[in-house]
């Protein structure tokens, strides 16, 4: 167009200039219609171009949706053929094994028109998974809502088939999607991709319970852009021969969470240059310091991602603390998975990580260590009991206990090594131990105060005299007594004000 205009302008006599020369007899005028004409052919040759790659695109995706489903049915084919050979009795397989044989396609039938391919697919029912997720993530030093949608279509031995993430519109006339909105769009992804796959039969699984209820039509939805979405599902549940909800929890939604998160940190993260090469970076939202994606840890069960640096000091933090890690994003309770902290923890740490989780599993009036120096394993007292009565059939009533680690012999009630022929009253006594003297001493003078459900040896370093012991008891700190619904049962004060202020603070 910008040609045709050009020799349109230098065809018009300028009103600054004379008269145009004579165009001689042998001088070629290009015509502003013959430019336009050729402008025309060209976008209409690129619009030809583009309609046959789509074609050739459509040609490919038909090719391996049906390449798909053949090996689908092949596999069903197999799972029966192995579940029916396992069925037979070993003196039947003995004499007839060697000739038991069903190719594949055997058992079509000759007159039907169907291809062998279509037999066994449309006799099982297919599991369908999904998951739509909106966050709100920082990209850079800007915060952006972004959501995605994930997709796992399984067969019905709950064996992966086909996995599809997809980035949903997050933002509609200004306004963010709500999680119904996402969760609604990866449904219709997932039965338009079952209905490719030419499934008949399909169960869908949904962790959302208002969800459940919309597309079961226990409830109508109010909002219109979710009515919308939930009369698409309807009219793509009729198209299969089968097809029903099932309401499950979210640790049962398989592969489609993963993917949906995976769809939303595709559109948080971005490339950049570096002196390696190209690089894909990504913001942690805690330290908000532009990472390395393969430098971002992601918590498992919900996924959430924070860089190495952060997630160490974290889990660093937990441990000082005697407690188990849990994913830092508010709100959420998942479990910081141990193995997984060896990207960025000391051998050492992990160990000790380990010993928390293990010891945050058993129940405070359950635990019990070994009391050898040199071992001090954590057990509990049914894990004990349970591996010493298969050696001695009197422990329950003696109180001999040994060691799952070590194999040495112990007191459960005086917790000291086994003191065989004697009471727990006449070891004590002929047995004193001074560390425990003095530990008693120290306490006494240090002011010091046991845990009545644990016995830790608790000090006030400051704050108020309500205590929470690592193990979940709440006492008072000058009288012992029992806080119970986080309230007092005696009359002692609260706090002091020397315990309250910093020395730092009071010395300014």
């Amino acid at each position: 167009m910008q040609e045709a205009m050009s020799a349109s302008l230098a065809l018009s006599p300028s009103s600054s200039c004379g008269k145009a020369p004579k165009p001689q007899p042998n001088d070629v005028v290009s015509s502003p219609y013959d430019d336009s004409r050729d402008l025309a052919v060209m976008l209409m040759l690129q619009d030809v171009d583009r309609v046959l790659r789509e074609l050739e695109d459509r040609r490919q995706s038909e090719l391996e949706m049906r390449k798909m489903r053949e090996d689908l049915d092949v596999r069903i084919h197999d799972q029966k053929l192995a579940a029916e050979i396992l069925n037979i009795p070993d003196e039947e397989w003995k004499i007839s094994g060697d000739y038991y044989h069903r190719p594949y396609g055997m058992k079509a039938s000759s007159s039907s028109s169907s291809s062998s391919s279509t037999v066994l697919v449309d006799t099982e029912c297919f599991r369908l998974y999904f998951k739509g997720l909106v966050s709100e993530e920082s990209v850079r030093d800007m915060k952006v809502t972004v959501a995605g949608a994930g997709v796992a279509i399984c067969d019905p031995g709950d064996r992966l088939i086909l996995e599809v993430r997809k980035n949903v519109e997050a933002l509609v006339d200004g306004q963010a999607v709500t999680d119904e909105v996402a969760e609604l769009e990866a449904l219709i992804e997932g039965l338009e991709n079952a209905l490719n796959l030419d499934l008949k039969r399909l169960t869908y699984f949904c962790d959302d319970y208002m969800l459940y209820q919309y597309v079961t039509g226990r409830v109508p939805p109010r909002q219109s852009n979710v009515v919308t979405l939930v009369n698409q599902v309807a009219l793509l549940q009729r198209k299969f021969v089968f097809c029903k909800p099932s309401f499950v929890a979210r640790n049962d939604i398989k592969f489609a969470f993963k993917s949906a998160r995976d769809a939303v940190v595709s559109q948080i993260t971005w490339t950049e240059e570096t002196s390696r090469g190209k690089s894909l970076k990504e913001t942690c939202v805690i330290c908000f310091e532009d990472t390395d994606a393969n430098k971002m840890f992601s918590v498992d069960g919900c996924l959430h991602r924070y860089c190495f640096s952060c997630m160490k000091q974290h889990v660093e933090a937990k441990l000082l603390d005697g407690k188990g890690a849990k994913c830092p994003h508010e709100g959420c309770n998942s479990e910081v998975n141990i193995d997984s902290c060896r990207k960025f923890l000391a051998p050492q740490l992990v160990e000790v990580m380990t010993q928390r989780m293990k010891e945050s599993s058993i129940p405070v009036t359950q635990k019990i260590y070994c009391p050898y120096p040199r071992c001090s394993t954590l057990m509990s007292k049914s894990e004990v009991l349970q591996y010493t009565k298969n050696i001695n059939v009197t422990a329950e009533r003696s109180g001999l206990r040994k060691c799952t680690k070590c194999h040495y012999y112990f007191c459960i009630n005086c917790k000291v090594p086994w003191h065989f022929n004697m009471s727990c009253h006449d070891y004590k006594r002929s047995n004193p131990q001074p560390e425990d003297a003095k530990l008693k001493s120290l306490a006494t003078t240090k002011h010091w105060r046991q845990c009545q459900k644990c016995n830790q040896i608790i000090e006030l370093a400051e704050g108020c005299y309500h205590i929470t012991c690592r193990c979940g008891y709440e006492f008072c700190y000058t009288c012992g007594a029992q806080w119970k619904n986080k309230k007092a049962t005696c009359s002692c004060p609260i706090w002091d004000e020397r315990n309250i202020i910093r020395d730092g603070q009071r010395r300014r």
